[in-house]
């Protein structure tokens, strides 16, 4: 296929379940004003640990299931069928019935735990002396929700699941975007999930590597991340298919950039060169300058490493003293979803670039002096951004950077 003859990617519809809210407006509108979805941990026992809270969230309603149901599906999958329906609703893909009705959608798909917590029932079963219910293997496993999806939307296509720890959300979307514009599917479904559970909180408690007191991303006085849950999804199409069927474009997704630095299993780069690369990998697709930037959202974990590697990394990008593009890392508010904090923020950051709302950088008192001057301070509004960028960062060096653009 020739340069000329690439297809655009329109997002059509997106949707979400965070800590903050059981939809995507709910959230949206606390990321906006506050405050954070910091609470105490009671899905499962935190004593001993240095840190005690994550950003929990609340199981959004499915009624359209019955009891038995929902007893069969695992927290990632009870909120990956909301976020998606949201999204699907919105991009006017579902019958009266809540079903998808186009023949084929494939599924791009991101996590690192999937229903880890039913693995950890049958091995707490097992330990109690009990025999553990071979149920719970067998719907542990990431491709759950995957079928889960398909099942309960209706979805019928190919579906891939992308686990490439913290930079898994962008991956996923950009590889959807990879199937629009290579011509091997018209429309795609992609998105994040992401639940707490024990083991996952318990060692990243032991790396010494959670907030012991409100995350605050960019802050010198910053000491760790909040871990969070939810699920977000976007529906990306080529431009051509979702002009055809009478959607409207929400945005395009123009970029896609990845780069790995081989630095450390657990640190970044000090000098952020593979983040460098990545943002300059998803600018070139479009020959767009970093100029264009109007808002980032950054991966801003709240960890002294990654906030001090990433503030370098943008000051080196968009030059010393930068103050555009705007930035904010919204991990402060929902907390780190892992596999799924890519396709959170890269919601975030489409509604920035329709509304022209920027979400603050909430918990920053003391910000790092190579990203000052840029951070959203709340009630920013700009009338018109032409282009947004959302960026991750993750275990094993993984990075990875979206540009969204504006439709129209």
């Amino acid at each position: 296929m020739s340069r000329t003859t690439v297809p655009a990617v329109a997002i059509t519809g997106i949707g979400a379940v965070t800590a903050l809210g059981e939809d995507l407006p709910s959230s949206w509108k606390r990321v906006l004003e506050g405050p954070d979805g910091a609470r105490p941990v009671d899905l499962f026992e935190t004593e001993g640990c240095r840190c005690r809270s994550a950003a929990q969230a609340a199981m959004p309603p499915l009624s359209s299931l019955t009891s038995k149901e929902l007893g069969r599906l695992p927290r990632a999958s009870r909120f990956a069928i909301p976020a998606a329906r949201e999204a699907l609703a919105q991009a006017n893909l579902l019958s009266a019935e809540g079903k998808v009705q186009l023949p084929e959608i494939p599924l791009c798909l991101a996590t690192t735990e999937g229903g880890m917590e039913f693995g950890e029932r049958f091995l707490e079963e097992l330990r109690m002396g009990r025999s553990g219910h071979l149920r719970w293997v067998g719907r542990y496993q990431p491709q759950q929700q995957s079928i889960d999806l398909q099942r309960y939307l209706g979805l019928q296509g190919r579906s891939l699941v992308i686990a490439n720890s913290c930079s898994s959300g962008a991956d996923a979307l950009g590889h959807a975007a990879q199937l629009i514009w290579a011509g091997e599917s018209p429309c795609v479904l992609s998105g994040g999930f992401e639940a707490l559970a024990e083991t996952v909180f318990v060692g990243f408690d032991s790396l010494h590597i959670l907030a012991t007191g409100r995350c605050a991303p960019f802050d010198r006085k910053r000491t760790g991340l909040l871990l969070g849950e939810g699920a977000a999804f976007l529906v990306l199409e080529s431009l051509e298919h979702a002009l055809a069927r009478r959607a409207q474009p929400l945005c395009l997704l123009s970029g896609y950039g990845q780069a790995t630095d081989r630095y450390h299993l657990t640190q970044p780069s000090p000098d952020g060169s593979a983040l460098c690369r990545a943002m300059e990998s998803a600018l070139c697709r479009e020959g767009v300058p970093a100029a264009s930037i109007g808002y980032l959202n950054a991966h801003g974990t709240g960890t002294p490493l990654n906030d001090e590697a990433e503030g370098l990394a943008y000051s080196r990008f968009f030059g010393d003293g930068w103050q555009n593009p705007r930035m904010s890392s919204t991990k402060a508010m929902t907390g780190h979803a892992l596999g799924a904090a890519g396709a959170i923020e890269a919601v975030f950051a489409v509604l920035a670039l329709c509304t022209g709302r920027l979400p603050p950088q909430w918990n920053c008192s003391e910000p790092l002096p190579e990203v000052e001057r840029a951070l959203v301070q709340p009630g920013e509004f700009r009338p018109r951004l032409d282009h947004v960028m959302s960026v991750n960062v993750g275990f094993g060096g993984s990075n990875a950077a979206l540009l969204f653009s504006r439709y129209g």
